[in-house]
């Protein structure tokens, strides 16, 4: 399986293995943090130079994921691009592609603290400060329950750091979709602050669903940290 089913809100989400979240009842795609243009923009400010591939091969991963699940929308959650000029100045290739992907589906940009500026008009969809529809997304975590992006949460596993989700009761915090985006580990005070550790923080899986459905975990309350993503 290549994505974790739960509830959050009363609804049934899909963590995937990408870092992604999939919305399958209103087939929505949802990804934060890609920052497209990070290599350009760090050139452009003197820092270190980054081999100019991030882009190429975040677009290929929210490809294969637009694939695999043919959503109606796709909302990149904030911070679709490391800064505002780095969104105007990427090649025309990227925009095109990224015309591709958004045929027959809506395309939602939601602002974000790097990129609080109107796209870039090469670019297809619409804007928004955030959406309450169903769920409440925004950038940053506000008053919950809410989805969001921002702290790129990740967990030390084996000596490592691995992407994850964190789900807590108010605040559900999505992984960085992007390449060269490194993390926050769960254990930052400020992660704490918005999802503290609970007692009882374990998955319990439901009863099944019934014929030809799926048992989705149900979350106990305190602070859960998915990691379906293989690396950060």
């Amino acid at each position: 399986m290549t994505f974790h089913p739960f509830d959050f809100d009363g609804q049934a989400l899909q963590a995937r293995a990408t870092g992604a979240l999939f919305w399958p009842e209103r087939r929505w795609l949802i990804v934060a943090d890609l920052h497209l243009g990070k290599s350009e923009r760090m050139a452009r400010r003197g820092g270190a130079l980054l081999p100019p591939y991030e882009t190429l091969e975040t677009l290929d991963r929210l490809q294969a994921e637009i694939a695999a699940t043919d959503p109606a929308v796709v909302v990149s959650l904030g911070d679709g691009f490391d800064d505002d000029a780095a969104g105007r100045a990427l090649p025309d290739d990227v925009c095109d592609r990224l015309r591709t992907m958004a045929q027959g589906r809506r395309w939602i940009w939601v602002s974000g603290n790097h990129d609080p500026g109107a796209i870039c008009p090469r670019l297809p969809g619409d804007t928004a400060a955030e959406l309450h529809d169903g769920l409440i997304l925004r950038h940053e975590a506000g008053q919950g329950p809410d989805v969001s992006g921002h702290y790129h949460p990740c967990i030390r596993l084996a000596g490592q750091r691995r992407r994850c989700f964190l789900v807590g009761r108010d605040h559900l915090i999505l992984p960085a979709f992007g390449a060269y985006t490194g993390g926050l580990e769960v254990t930052d005070r400020a992660l704490a602050a918005l999802v503290p550790q609970g007692a009882g923080n374990r998955l319990r899986r439901a009863r099944p669903a019934g014929a030809g459905g799926h048992a989705s975990p149900r979350m106990k309350k305190g602070r859960h940290a998915l990691r379906p993503a293989p690396s950060s």
